[in-house]
């Protein structure tokens, strides 16, 4: 049986990760693809319990290290659950969110180290993506479009702008440093455009 694919959704906060995530799947399943949609953290029994460890309460709830291992324990019992098993029988997975969102909120903002992001991805096997959309947006008009507050998962919102600066600078710097896995789309755009520019990106894993 193929492979599948593994497609991560990446950016600030407001950016329309799940819109995009949604049109991704209903454009990738009219093409008679078998299409996973999930998220982090999440995505398994597990990983959700622990989401609702890092996305509520207060935003200085977790350091950034004990962020960036919660983060790995969730993601690695995403990955046995859902993430690899979907792979295996040759579905294609869109993420919305995934390392890279560790790297730009718990190292380029919350001051770790990157090795420590390197370290625990060996640690857990982390699979490289097949593809990274990365939608940018200025953090001001994100915020006020997030809808976290909605649901009680806004502790990153409430963090300081300077916080959310670093980690849009930091998505610009893994668009740069990596355009070989990276695509970077400006989500100041309609979401039919996004969407748009997102499936031509993707066309040659088709």
């Amino acid at each position: 049986m193929k492979q599948g694919r593994f497609i991560t959704l990446e950016g600030g906060e407001g950016t329309g990760k799940s819109t995009l995530s949604r049109g991704l799947a209903e454009a990738l399943r009219a093409r008679g693809l078998e299409v996973v949609v999930t998220r982090e953290p999440g995505g398994a029994p597990g990983a959700d319990a622990i989401r609702a460890l890092l996305v509520s309460g207060d935003a200085n709830r977790w350091s950034a290290m004990e962020e960036a291992l919660l983060f790995a324990a969730a993601r690695l019992n995403h990955l046995n659950h859902l993430i690899r098993p979907a792979l295996a029988r040759g579905a294609w997975v869109v993420c919305d969110r995934y390392y890279d969102s560790t790297r730009a909120y718990q190292i380029a903002a919350g001051g770790l180290e990157l090795r420590n992001l390197l370290e625990l991805n060996t640690l857990i096997e982390a699979p490289r993506p097949d593809h990274t959309l990365i939608l940018d947006l200025d953090p001001a008009i994100g915020l006020a479009r997030s809808r976290g507050h909605e649901v009680d998962e806004d502790r990153f919102e409430k963090k300081d702008m300077s916080f959310h600066e670093e980690v849009r600078a930091e998505f610009l710097k893994i668009a740069r440093t990596e355009p070989d896995r990276c695509s970077l789309i400006d989500a100041t755009q309609p979401a039919a455009k996004v969407l748009q520019t997102a499936l031509t990106q993707l066309e040659p894993l088709l």
